[in-house]
């Protein structure tokens, strides 16, 4: 008899994905089918540093942003090493399959490179999970872990139920056998992430750890929720509004990114036609604050689309 992870799907479930289909079409609308590369890496970024955070790495979004950057950063070299780790798996993301245990075993030995002396193969001893001193669930014995994963694996692949449902089961019943000595936590959050990307591509770049980060609390509270009643349910349903909140806060930075595009463009129209114009020439004629003209200046000068020639006084533009 084939595997089959215990798990309901009530009205709420049925209306989160409903809803999740529903702003993931808008969404492609908006984005011309992909998010801009510079929406995709910032959406990336943050997702990193929200997965590791949530297992207590110190690291500012600045500060991974610089370590990505190949900048030098004041920082534990172990939480560098996190950010440097989990940069190369989520960027190795299309090289995987998420039913190929040995893809998961390849993406693990790459998360936890020089972190853990097992990373790339399952864990060999027992392993408790504790909230402080308190034992909140144990793993199935090392022995089991091999052949509960293939289980599991084998059940994405044929699984009948919509892939938001699938990747949130997976992730609920990956965090139960926790295959691996550490990294479970962000290896969950990854592999629940390519499951959704082998659906729909946007899904890749979409930053829902952060929202995890901020309900960091009710995800520990879901996942015991979920142990004590040996149904997936109750985590499922947290998941799903998660992946919800998210694809409402990328719609958001989405619409804002093509409202950013399209200022710019008219700004650099005014001054094709009038070179002269300052910040606050710009601003009048285009109804928009002086703050936010500077700031668009700023940027089209870093892109190399506009260059100041002369001084502030006397000087002009010159669109590139």
């Amino acid at each position: 008899m084939s595997y089959q992870p215990p798990f309901s799907i009530t009205p709420a479930i049925l209306q989160s994905v409903a809803d999740i289909c529903q702003l993931l079409g808008r969404w492609s609308v908006v984005g011309d089918t992909a998010l801009s590369p510079h929406l995709r890496r910032n959406n990336r970024i943050r997702t990193i540093q929200a997965s590791l955070a949530i297992e207590n790495n110190t690291l500012s979004l600045e500060q991974v942003t610089a370590v990505i950057e190949g900048k030098r950063v004041l920082g534990l070299p172990r939480e560098i090493q996190e950010v440097r780790n989990a940069f190369a798996a989520y960027e190795s993301l299309a090289d995987w399959r998420a039913n190929k245990t040995d893809d998961l075993l390849a993406a693990h030995g790459m998360l936890m490179a020089g972190l853990a002396d097992d990373a790339g193969a399952f864990r060999a001893g027992g392993v408790g999970i504790y909230r402080g001193r308190e034992l909140v669930h144990m793993a199935p014995p090392p022995s089991r872990v091999p052949d509960l994963v293939a289980d599991l694996l084998a059940w994405v692949a044929r699984a009948e139920v919509h892939p938001l449902i699938a990747s949130s089961v997976f992730h609920y019943e990956f965090e139960f056998i926790h295959p691996f000595s550490d990294g479970n936590g962000r290896m969950g959050r990854l592999w629940q992430t390519l499951i959704l990307s082998e659906w729909q591509a946007l899904l890749a770049y979409l930053p829902v750890e952060t929202v995890i980060r901020d309900r960091q609390a009710d995800y520990y509270r879901v996942l015991g929720e979920a142990d004590a009643a040996a149904d997936a349910t109750p985590f499922v349903g947290f998941m799903l509004q998660a992946l919800l909140a998210a694809m409402r806060e990328a719609m958001a930075q989405t619409g804002s990114e093509k409202s950013s595009e399209k200022s710019s463009e008219k700004i650099l129209a005014c001054l094709r036609q009038t070179p002269s114009l300052s910040a606050r020439d710009i601003a009048l004629k285009l109804n928009m604050s002086p703050r936010a003209v500077e700031k668009q200046l700023a940027a089209l000068k870093k892109s190399a689309r506009l260059r100041r020639v002369g001084a502030a006084k006397g000087g002009h533009w010159e669109v590139l």
